[in-house]
């Protein structure tokens, strides 16, 4: 799925020897600095054998489209990074790439050869290695000193039960110093682990989720494409719903002019199924409005409007809304937005029995969930209901993340900044 950071981050604040040593991210972030070493070596050797080959056959034919492919070698391996940084060390790091072309071969090889995340990739990819091989020569060292120190109280009585000595202590006294040395080391080791993953993810965060600029363009362009869509299915309901219905007022008044001496009777059932026409129309109107934004939403805002939609749902559905004051009216559209697209799907596809809704404040901003326990499976395809929900979200810099496994439960969740 394709989304829109809302804040390329490395979640790994202070925390105290306690804290380092239960907190997941610690150990996260170990064993992918243990392989980082072992990751940058291959793609040094891959790419530095890819590259030389193709460079060396573009006097003939046959090197362009291998140029080609190590290009787009290199990409798929930056998305792979992007997912692995934010499995190590939680951050979350969207492509940065520009729009891909409609059609023509020339124009997608402009796409991929001028978009500056291009060779940051490959920049991030060769910078991998040297980087990596400090991570995983340190990392080693010190987890290995750490176990040493740790298995001391251990080993030595079982060298003793076996007629040797200690591999490194004599005696119970310096089995337990050493203990106790390799827990003081255990709590280095894991501050050191974070302090890596940290710069690890800041350099990664620079290179592989792009400038400002490039987010900031990616978030504009997703914007006015959701803003296209909207005014797209606003100009079809209209065109299907109330001006048809308009229209069929205006034949009717014009019909029941032409009989008004003639025929009373028939003017009045033409009068009165205009009139029906009209209030038709105007509850068309009124549902249009809603979808654009709905009064409920303005007047009393997110808790009441939530509450509304859950009432119009075919299950129970329950509603949490703890927020110490009223986000901007951008945030409150986008949020209602999302449930709600999120409560039809549910109620078209999921088969769920129950669902809930819970929008709470943290100090990044909005944060809303929609959870149910139906069949799960969903997923977000281009051009559909939730990609559009992810365009409504990037056009503030907010994220929107799909957890749908086969079985259930299914899980949307929007993160959306109050700044932006």
């Amino acid at each position: 799925m394709r989304t829109v950071a809302l804040k390329d981050r490395v979640p790994l604040g202070p925390l105290g020897p306690l804290g380092v040593l239960v907190d997941p991210m610690t150990w996260r972030a170990a064993p992918y600095l243990l392989v980082s070493g072992a990751l940058g070596l291959m793609w040094y050797f891959v790419l530095a054998i890819t590259i030389s080959v193709s460079l060396a056959l573009t006097v003939v034919w046959v090197g362009v489209p291998l140029a080609i492919a190590t290009v787009l070698l290199w990409r798929g391996g930056a998305r792979l990074e992007r997912r692995l940084q934010r499995l190590a060390f939680g951050v979350r790091l969207a492509d940065p790439y520009r729009p891909r072309p409609q059609r023509g071969l020339g124009a997608h090889v402009q796409w991929l050869l001028k978009d500056p995340a291009t060779w940051r990739d490959l920049g991030y990819l060769l910078m991998l290695l040297p980087l990596g091989a400090v991570e995983a020569v340190v990392s080693f060292a010190m987890w290995m000193g750490t176990g040493g120190l740790l298995l001391a109280p251990i080993l030595y009585p079982m060298e003793q039960g076996a007629g040797g000595s200690g591999y490194f202590v004599e005696s119970w006294s310096e089995a337990w110093i050493a203990g106790f040395f390799g827990v003081l080391l255990l709590v280095l080791s894991a501050y050191l682990a974070r302090g890596m993953a940290w710069l690890h993810g800041t350099l990664a965060t620079v290179l592989l989720g792009g400038g400002e600029e490039e987010r900031l363009r990616a978030s504009r362009a997703r914007g006015v494409d959701a803003a296209e869509a909207e005014r797209r299915r606003i100009e079809r309901d209209l065109h299907d719903g109330a001006q048809q219905r308009l229209l069929s007022v205006a034949v009717d008044l014009g019909r029941a002019q032409s009989k008004f001496d003639s025929d009373p009777e028939t003017v009045r059932e033409l009068i009165a199924q205009a009139h029906a026409g009209t209030k038709a129309a105007i509850a068309e109107l009124r549902n249009l409005a809603r979808g654009i934004h709905p009064a409920i939403l303005s007047d009393r805002g997110l808790d009441a409007a939530l509450s509304g939609l859950a009432a119009r749902a075919p299950i129970r559905v329950d509603v949490s809304v703890e927020l110490d004051e009223r986000p901007p009216p951008a945030v409150e559209s986008i949020a209602y937005f999302i449930v709600a697209e999120s409560l039809a799907n549910m109620a078209k596809h999921s088969a769920a029995t129950e669902a809930s809704v819970t929008v709470i404040r943290d100090r990044r901003g909005v944060v809303v969930d929609v959870w149910d326990n139906g069949i799960g499976g969903a997923v977000i395809v281009p051009g559909g209901g939730l990609a559009g929900l992810a365009d409504r979200a990037a056009t503030i810099d907010g994220v929107l993340v799909l957890h749908s496994p086969m079985g259930g439960p299914t899980i949307v969740r929007a993160e959306l900044p109050c700044e932006w």
